[in-house]
């Protein structure tokens, strides 16, 4: 799941995000379920038939993206056990919950999702910008976002 939330974040860079919820099941189909030791192997002739598929994003480099992360993934998989416990470090194992009065006061960018951006890139990753990986950290539940009045505000960490 990690996984495939990092790549769809990645993939929306420039992007609706209506645009990419209508893709993620053909997203599904042409990157293996997500299942990133597939996705690592892919070769250049699977890139090109990937950039014919109108079901995803036909950009050579978010493509490529992918599958140079899929390998990015499947190192920090290695080292740390998991990418679960990997990027839970960058919230201390808890999820940061912040009590937004409006939405406009959530930001685009943490000095926790600096400090990823900055981890991921270093580890060989593309497309994890600052603002992608507050997206990310807030879709995985390392970031509580929702605003006081929401009935969502009170979510807790979800099970690994």
């Amino acid at each position: 799941m990690l996984f495939e939330f990092l790549t769809l974040e990645g993939a929306q860079a420039g992007l609706s995000w209506e645009t990419i919820l209508k893709k993620r099941e053909p997203y599904r189909t042409a990157f293996a379920s997500f299942d990133p030791a597939t996705v690592a192997r892919f070769t250049p002739a699977r890139v090109e038939r990937l950039l014919q598929d109108p079901g995803i994003v036909r950009n050579r480099l978010k493509i490529s993206s992918t599958i140079g992360n899929a390998r990015a993934f499947l190192a920090i998989q290695r080292e740390y056990g998991s990418f679960d416990e990997y990027v839970w470090g960058f919230v201390d194992g808890a999820p940061r919950v912040n009590r937004w009065q409006s939405f406009s006061q959530v930001p685009a960018k943490t000095p926790e999702s600096d400090a990823l951006s900055r981890d991921l890139l270093r580890r060989g990753f593309t497309f994890v910008g600052s603002t992608i990986c507050y997206a990310f950290m807030q879709a995985v539940g390392l970031v509580n976002d929702h605003t006081v009045d929401c009935f969502r505000s009170a979510n807790r960490r979800p099970p690994a």
